[in-house]
């Protein structure tokens, strides 16, 4: 049964509205009338942010009025944005939080099933198109969001090690994150073991004071505000004190076989060929390892080789590795991220090659 039991939906054909959809010869009007007016209110979004965002996305027209909800555009972004809202109220219904990118989510949800099964009489089978999800005791389900997001979730379920790769904003390492969360919680693995090289984007930091981990902490601010993310503030704390989770530099990762661990090591385009060798062969029985990276932001000294683009390409079809890779078009952390990113891309491309360094040992007078 659809999770708007009471909805109704009405095609009013052949006109075209004033103001709304210009040189629209055909507009569909479908009203959703949803049970719960707590859960409507949650799909809609405070002060109906997600009803306008559905309505950027999608082009429609979306009025709510109390648990309904009346959509007005062409027949196929309505169809679409019923199905999208449908979506969103079984999501609430589960317990999950909803904003803007979850809408987002589930108009990649919707669109992907559209395109499997165009024929409205073909339905899929429950949860063969659905993106697939990991869940923490503090943040509940989590859904992909896009296509990307699906097969990166699918292979940290199914495979020992993961390389992804791609521009910030994709969610990475916030996933990466999120499932070993889910492992630790499931008892699958014993430790949560976290590592990036400390090289700074572009400036130099100096001495740093403090002990081990007050050193490293500033290069690992990402990875506690996931960790924060999916464990309460004192889950966090108390695995930190007892050793659960561990912040290790990489230099400090030799000689180390990490048994029954999910080992997560980040920023891992800045490490060098030796240092991301090292690196893998720690694994140890009953451990996975994810490594994430983004291989246009490398801040390795000119002439030095990333670590992370040799390994992809030297470890490319071996059996239990796998690596997924993110596009520009897959950033969900805000729709400006997105366009940044895809103009520095474009510049890239058009920009001419820049001339050799020249040694200044190497000039004559």
């Amino acid at each position: 049964m659809s999770p708007a039991d009471n909805a109704t939906a009405r095609a009013q054909k052949g006109r075209n509205p004033s103001g709304l959809h210009p040189g629209v010869v055909e507009e569909a009007e479908i009203i959703l009338t949803f049970d719960d007016n707590r859960l409507a209110s949650l799909v809609f979004g405070q002060y109906d942010q997600n009803l306008a965002h559905l309505e950027r996305r999608l082009d429609v027209t979306a009025i709510a009025n109390g648990n309904r909800v009346t959509v007005k555009g062409t027949p196929e972004a309505s169809e679409m944005a019923r199905r999208v809202l449908e979506g969103l109220y079984e999501r609430a219904r589960q317990g999950g939080a909803l904003g803007t990118g979850d809408v987002d989510g589930a108009i990649e949800e919707s669109t992907l099933q559209g395109s499997l099964f165009p024929a409205a009489e073909e339905q899929p089978a429950p949860g063969l198109t659905a993106f697939d999800q990991i869940s923490t005791r503090r943040r509940g389900p989590v859904r992909a969001r896009n296509a990307s997001q699906n097969t990166y979730i699918k292979a940290l379920k199914t495979n020992e090690l993961v390389f992804a790769e791609g521009p910030a904003g994709t969610g990475k390492t916030w996933l990466a994150v999120g499932y070993a969360v889910s492992l630790l919680e499931a008892g699958q693995v014993d430790r949560l073991i976290i590592s990036r090289p400390a090289v700074e984007a572009g400036e130099r930091l100096g001495f740093l004071p403090g002990d081990m981990r007050e050193k490293v902490d500033p290069y690992l601010r990402p990875i506690y505000d996931a960790l924060y993310d999916f464990m309460e503030a004192r889950h966090v704390d108390r695995g930190l004190q007892t050793g659960m989770i561990e912040i290790a530099p990489l230099a400090f990762m030799r000689g180390r076989t990490l048994t029954n661990a999910l080992v997560l090591l980040d920023e891992a385009q800045n490490t060098t060929s030796m240092q991301m060798k090292m690196f893998l062969t720690r694994l140890g029985e009953g451990s996975r390892m994810i490594i994430t990276g983004d291989p246009t932001q490398i801040d390795l000294p000119p002439g030095q080789k990333s670590g992370l683009v040799e390994a992809t390409r030297i470890l490319n079809g071996v059996e239990g590795i796998a690596r997924v890779t993110f596009k520009e078009a897959d950033v969900v952390r805000h729709d400006l991220v997105r366009r940044i990113v895809t103009a520095y891309d474009k510049a890239a491309r058009e920009a001419p090659p820049e001339p050799p360094r020249q040694d200044y040992r190497d000039r004559r007078p």
